[in-house]
């Protein structure tokens, strides 16, 4: 049996969530007034480049007193006029992002109160802005970078440590902008879009430690440079916090979410007469133990109609975490897809997609993947064992040999992973009029 009409549905849900977290979109509705003096526009993430594009776009200023940098990814880049974007490395920092972290601290000192910083944040800012606090080398915060990538460290445990290692996450950026007003524009990538982990807080106060974040390298055994271990054993690394003069005149607001990306999802769902369940967009862990817990509600669903009736659709997001311990290629997206086939087994009437809405898989070429009931035969038939891959944490290369990578190329947008299970009923889905 074809199963074109199940990837052309679990592609249009992916499809409509990303385009509700465009900037173009999103970020307009939340543009101030132009203030007396000038505007200096700075950010970083994946979809700064779009973010800057929109500011442009529909800036109602005089376009010769706006000017700016923003840091994104390599290839996430978009044409501007007077922001200029600069690309680096992500996950794990390099020279190009220090130097832009380093210049836009420069931008915003000096001004007075009649400017304005404009901050436009979103994920993977917090590897983008990379500027260490002094007696760390880029070399040393790469390292420590890396290693809590892969040991499971879920996303608010890794920027609590990098905010106490920088000298402009953690409301530093703020206090370097003061007196100036800053207005925070922020597409969430973190589950509970939470302002002080998004980018990992550069323009709010940190409600952690140093303590939280010399607990969190000892929990997970993360090595750590002997200046960074004396910086957090001795609180000289500690972030500003609620009550430091500097953040009297910072505001901020998330413009994107998760949730409104599954909720944008859903309506396409429901459009085709297909049920959905949104079941939290702020979901972590590993991403093999959230394919069995996924898994194991699909099956309900399939054999006894509860939680909901089929077609439905199982819709989440937030982000899973892998803990790299084979050779293998794989994003936690794809990883979680391997794990859901396993718990699975081949079901004839459960499809899924799980995909990254930056259009990165981790560190791959893919945004995420298609799984399908005939994957785990067609797995066997090329000789492929599905339980040794994840062992291996080799998802990527078992989807690549199937022919169902998604792949889209940088979305230029970040609401983190989306995830969505599609159960048929018995006779089948239909095709919609």
């Amino acid at each position: 049996m074809s199963h074109a009409r199940q990837r052309t549905v679990l592609r249009g849900l992916f499809d409509a969530a990303v385009a509700a977290a465009d900037p173009a979109r999103c970020l307009p509705a939340f543009l101030p007034s132009p203030p007396r003096g000038r505007t200096v526009v700075v950010g970083a993430g994946k979809a700064a480049a779009a973010m800057a594009r929109a500011v442009e776009e529909n800036w109602r200023g005089d376009p010769a007193r706006l000017s700016g940098l923003v840091v994104t990814r390599y290839g996430h880049g978009a044409p501007t006029r007077s922001i200029e974007v600069v690309e680096a490395a992500h996950p794990a920092p390099d020279a190009a992002g220090q130097q832009a972290a380093i210049r836009i601290v420069d931008l915003v000192k000096g001004l007075t109160a009649d400017d304005l910083v404009l901050v436009l944040l979103s994920g993977g800012g917090s590897a983008l802005l990379a500027a260490p606090m002094a007696g760390i080398t880029l070399i040393e915060k790469r390292a420590v970078t890396k290693s809590l990538l892969t040991c499971g460290a879920s996303i608010g445990e890794i920027n609590c440590v990098r905010k106490h290692l920088s000298a402009i996450k953690g409301g530093r950026l703020a206090l370097a902008a003061a007196p100036a007003r800053v207005l925070t524009l922020a597409i969430s990538d973190v589950p509970g879009d939470d302002l002080s982990t998004i980018a990992s807080g550069p323009t709010v106060s940190d409600p952690t430690t140093c303590a939280d974040a010399l607990e969190i390298v000892e929990r997970y055994g993360i090595e750590l440079p002997a200046a960074a271990r004396q910086a957090l054993m001795s609180g000289s690394g500690e972030t500003p916090k609620a009550d430091a003069p500097g953040f009297a005149r910072c505001e901020s607001h998330v413009i994107a979410t998760a949730q409104a990306a599954l909720a944008a999802a859903a309506a396409v769902a429901r459009a085709q007469g297909i049920a959905p369940l949104v079941l939290g967009d702020a979901i972590e862990g590993e991403a093999r133990e959230a394919a069995r817990v996924l898994g194991g509600i699909a099956l309900s669903v399939a054999a006894h109609g509860v939680p909901l009736a089929a077609p439905c659709v199982l819709l989440s997001g937030g982000e899973t975490t892998v803990t790299v311990r084979g050779k293998g290629r794989g994003g936690r997206n794809a990883e979680f897809l391997l794990g859901l086939a396993l718990a699975l087994g081949g079901h004839a009437r459960i499809h899924a997609i799980a995909c990254d809405t930056d259009g990165i898989d981790g560190s791959e070429d893919n945004a995420g993947a298609l799984l399908l009931p005939d994957t785990p035969a067609r797995a066997a038939a090329a000789g492929i064992d599905l339980r040794a891959r994840l062992v291996e944490n080799d998802a990527y290369s078992v989807f690549e040999a199937l022919g169902d990578l998604v792949v889209t190329g940088p979305t230029r947008t970040n609401v983190n992973d989306f995830r969505a299970i599609l159960i048929e009923p018995t006779e089948g889905l239909a095709e919609k009029a």
